[in-house]
């Protein structure tokens, strides 16, 4: 199932290559050894102008770059640490940020909160 939200914070005028989201579900869904249509990327942008860090001067070239992860059952332990550093590393170099910049949050697990079509995920 994983559905990944990307919000990719971007210099002033937010503009975001059409081909990257393809590129980012094709890539992910290669780590995450999903069958096609299994992985489902939303990607937007969040201009740097709408976002800070406290103390810290804004340098466009270390724009973070945040990762919401919604699986049915996700990993845990070191299988979740294993697949946070595989996805931080891959969505990082397909947006070209270090992955020191890619901040990953899962979600609490979809299985019984989440229906696709009316057909709740069990």
């Amino acid at each position: 199932m994983p559905i990944i939200d990307i919000q990719l914070v971007t210099a002033a005028d937010g503009a975001i290559a059409d081909a990257l989201t393809r590129d980012l579900a094709d890539e992910l869904g290669a780590v995450l050894q999903a069958a096609p249509g299994r992985v489902w990327v939303r990607l937007w942008a969040l201009p740097s102008g709408h976002y800070a860090e406290n103390g810290v001067a804004d340098d466009p070239a270390d724009l973070p770059v945040f990762v919401g992860v919604l699986h049915a059952r996700a990993p845990r332990g070191e299988a979740r640490a294993a697949e946070a550093l595989a996805l931080a590393q891959t969505v990082g170099r397909v947006v070209g940020r270090s992955p020191d910049r890619v901040h990953v949050l899962y979600a609490a697990d979809g299985a019984g909160r989440i229906a696709f079509g009316g057909r709740l995920v069990v």
